[in-house]
């Protein structure tokens, strides 16, 4: 495409991603900012006032909140001091936790654990819908007088060689499958700030190119994830009691991976019920989507789905490294909050919380670079200082070294756990080595015998296929515009793969973007159903050869996480 003209978009500071991190981040910074000018009129603090800082988010989702997926059980620590009074503003939750419990399944038994693990006591807690908590903090965001742009996917990051980070360029609309502008073409824009927070999410499009360039990840061990996949059921009228917690381990796992269930009853007789597993996998045929298929068979699960119907369906993968995995969280003119920098707790599966917490720590360290107009990376350490001083820091570092545990299988991970509960975190060993996640999958000739994971034929009442919840995901993306997901060699995927792995995407992408097509010669090619895609980043993370790219679709494409 020839050169185009672009608009400027000037702000003092941009969050990149309409996810808790940044909104929480964003109205943070907004109040910070109205208190320190409060502060210097009453004669209690010196300096210059800030005046009106110009602050933006900019969304990809066509609305806040529609590409927002998690379980989700929310502790409101990080909230209460956001919006100490959040539940009289509103707050969206389902319902209190009032009870929870743990189940170790077999093939067709249920064990309940006399005592639920302290990390997964809930009592306290809320079960929420993250596409709704997104939408309300929005709206406060709103409210609040801070511009918020959806449908504007973040694609390129602006350098410059004085400043470092100087803003982003959202994506161009309007391109055709060749890359060629169409009618309604509109080019992006150039938002620049003296400020970027990069809150994308696990696997950011942006992050993962700014933290190697940069360099942030020299002191970090590799981050490794899990893929979750989850759908909602409505069940009979009457039928659920809200605030019940349930979490899984053993079926349909293998012994020798980390991944487990959960059933969280919503209100108005709203089961959510997902499976998480572990993409440090060895056997390339491992499926998450097939693996929360039979897990829906075990008696247990099946009989609490009876009567009911899907209503929605996601996927979306998890930073589950921990403390260790972390980037350096600054450099010269941008930040990292959020999944992106890994604030998730793999324990406790939770990490909203610590995202909120992520994005209020980032907005003291910007207020502080603002009043002294340092935008360099030395004023904003500041954030990391205070990161390392926060509850956020002393709960991820009691974790550390948790889910590095599991690379044995469960049950060594289990025990592996119990000793880092007596040590304070530290485990058999401390900083473990962990290695991507893609490294474990094994070639067809390698696997030792290792037996393919189990599939079942699915009925499309309690089970379906990959498409029949790409449906409920309520996906969409223009067809004729270029495929988001950039495969660097067809070669490799159409000649060499399919002897040497056996073409592991089809099997590891929730949504079946992934197919080989055979022609009528015989010859079979991967064709890329990139309209499917539900924005997870699976493929991204576990191709074996590292070719397949995800870069942001053309904005207000993907998933509609109503309720999710």
């Amino acid at each position: 495409m020839t050169q185009v003209e672009r608009e400027t978009l000037e702000v003092d500071v941009l969050f990149v991603g309409a996810g808790p991190a940044c909104l929480s981040g964003a109205l943070h910074l907004s109040k910070l900012v109205r208190e320190h000018d409060e502060a210097i009129e009453r004669g209690e603090a010196t300096g210059e006032k800030l005046g009106d800082i110009e602050i933006a988010v900019i969304e990809k989702g066509v609305e806040v909140g529609m590409h927002l997926l998690s379980g989700a059980v929310f502790d409101p620590r990080a909230l209460r001091e956001l919006m100490p009074d959040f539940e009289d503003q509103g707050f969206p939750f389902e319902s209190k936790v009032d009870a929870d419990s743990v189940h170790y399944l077999s093939a067709r038994r249920s064990f309940k654990l006399p005592i639920t693990p302290p990390p997964l006591q809930n009592h306290g807690n809320y079960i929420v819908s993250l596409h709704k908590l997104g939408r309300w903090l929005g709206e406060k965001v709103e409210a609040a007088g801070i511009n918020l742009f959806c449908g504007f996917a973040g694609a390129e990051i602006l350098y410059d060689d004085s400043s470092g980070v100087v803003g982003v360029r959202t994506g161009d609309r309007g391109v055709d499958k060749n890359g060629e502008p169409k009618g309604n073409f509109e080019p992006g824009v150039d938002i620049r700030a003296r400020i970027t927070v990069l809150g994308e999410g696990a696997r950011g499009s942006l992050t993962k190119q700014l933290i190697p360039t940069l360099g942030l990840e020299r002191d970090s061990l590799p981050q490794i994830y899990s893929t979750g996949v989850k759908e909602l059921w409505k069940l009979p009228e009457g039928t659920l009691k809200s605030g019940r917690v349930m979490h899984t381990m053993g079926f349909p796992n293998p012994s020798d991976l980390w991944g487990g269930g959960f059933i969280y009853n919503m209100d108005n007789d709203i089961l959510s019920v997902g499976y998480v597993v572990g993409l440090d996998y060895k056997h390339p045929d491992t499926d998450p989507h097939m693996m929360f298929q039979r897990f829906k068979t075990h008696p247990m699960v099946a009989k609490l789905l009876e009567g009911g119907e899907v209503v929605a369906y996601g996927a979306k993968t998890l930073a589950e490294g921990g403390y260790y995995t972390m980037p350096r969280l600054y450099a010269d003119g941008v930040l990292l909050v959020g999944e992106s920098a890994g604030f998730l707790n793999a324990m406790r599966l939770k990490g909203i919380h610590l995202s909120m917490k992520s994005g209020m720590l980032a907005a003291e360290a910007i207020v502080d670079a603002l009043a002294t107009n340092d935008t360099s990376a030395n004023a904003l350490q500041g954030y990391q200082s205070r990161f390392e001083a926060s509850w956020a820091r002393d709960e991820l570092y009691r974790v550390r070294n948790f889910r590095q545990g599991f690379d044995g299988g469960l049950f060594a991970g289990l025990v592996h756990t119990g000793f880092q509960m007596l040590s304070g975190g530290r485990g058999l060993f401390d900083r473990r080595r962990i290695e991507p996640d893609y490294t474990h999958m094994r070639k067809r000739t390698a696997l030792d015998g290792t037996p393919a994971p189990a599939r079942i034929k699915l009925d499309e009442k309690l089970t379906f296929k990959k498409l029949t919840d790409v449906y409920h995901a309520g996906t969409v993306h223009e067809e004729d515009q270029p495929c988001h997901l950039k495969i660097a060699d067809f070669d490799i995927c159409n000649n060499r793969c399919p002897d040497e792995y056996g073409n592991p995407c089809q099997h590891f992408c929730p949504a079946s973007v992934y197919e080989m097509v055979e022609d009528q010669g015989g010859k079979r090619e991967l064709f890329v159903n990139f309209t499917n895609c539900v924005h997870c980043k699976t493929c991204d993370i576990m191709d074996p050869y590292q070719i397949i790219n995800w870069v942001t679709p053309e904005g207000g494409g993907g998933p509609k996480y109503v309720n999710m």
